[in-house]
């Protein structure tokens, strides 16, 4: 007979999975017992209800992901000057570690956070903006001063572009890495791929606010 660990630990497989592949809301607790082989009382045992579940299941990633990440940004804030770039290359690190704590860890953390935005999971966002505070809001910071002159609108906008690219780019970098192998015969790597992005993403960030700022006024007016 499982113990109390080990069946804690089959729910939580079998609903990363699921969650990752079908998304939040379109996995039933019952799939989940289903293909973790317990009882839907097992499920209410240890986690009480679904939403107590997905938190649990993102946050073995994030406690694995987030310290590591605070410590990035701690060295880098130690630093009179530093660009976007920089900013974004403190998460590569922490982000690869979690395929050491997991197989294809970072590609299946990257794959929950995108279906807690698709599936409107508000309480995740709520539980993650929560819980890790002070994770957040040093990375606020450091993209704030990589580039001072970024209003609070822009930010927002620019950082859930930026986790938009992000969550597509990791979620299916086994398909892109097969894309780069057959179209261009070149065998990339995740940690290539995060490479890659980087520099978009900050350019992106970072890009002039004057411009952007005046088309949206003209198409709020009108005028062009």
């Amino acid at each position: 007979m499982a113990g109390k660990g080990e069946t804690k630990a089959r729910i939580l497989d079998a609903a990363e999975l699921l969650f990752a592949e079908h998304g939040f809301k379109d996995t039933s607790l019952r799939t989940i017992t289903s293909k973790a082989g317990v009882n839907l009382a097992s499920v209410n045992y240890h986690y009480g209800d679904k939403k107590t579940l997905v938190r649990a299941v993102l946050g073995r990633y994030l406690e694995a992901f987030m310290p590591s990440l605070q410590s990035e940004l701690e060295v880098l804030l130690t630093r009179d000057d530093f660009s976007m770039e920089d900013v974004f290359r403190c998460l590569k690190d922490p982000l690869l570690s979690l395929n050491e704590y997991r197989a294809n860890g970072a590609t299946v953390f990257m794959s929950l956070i995108g279906r807690g935005y698709t599936d409107v999971q508000g309480h995740l966002r709520w539980f993650i903006m929560t819980r890790y505070e002070q994770v957040l809001t040093l990375f606020t910071t450091a993209v704030c001063r990589a580039n001072p002159s970024l209003d609070p609108e822009t930010l927002f906008w620019r950082l859930h572009f930026t986790l938009g690219a992000s969550v597509f780019t990791m979620a299916s970098s086994t398909a892109l890495c097969e894309i780069a192998a057959n179209d261009f015969s070149r065998q990339v790597k995740p940690e290539d791929l995060i490479e890659r992005l980087v520099p978009y993403l900050a350019a992106g960030v970072a890009a002039p606010i004057e411009q952007s700022l005046s088309l949206i006024s003209e198409q709020s007016t009108g005028t062009r």
